[in-house]
């Protein structure tokens, strides 16, 4: 499961390439795609 998780992020270039320098950016970056794969789950439930 952790390992889907990571590979979701991976699809967003940014994450996947880390060109942010600082790790605050790069972790909001992470999370961001998080919300994003989860709203995404949200919205086909029924």
């Amino acid at each position: 499961m952790v390992e889907r998780a990571f590979n979701k992020a991976k699809q967003w270039r940014a994450v996947a390439t880390r060109y942010d320098k600082l790790a605050l950016t790069y972790r909001a970056g992470f999370l961001l795609a998080g919300i994003v794969e989860w709203l995404k789950l949200l919205g086909d439930m029924p």
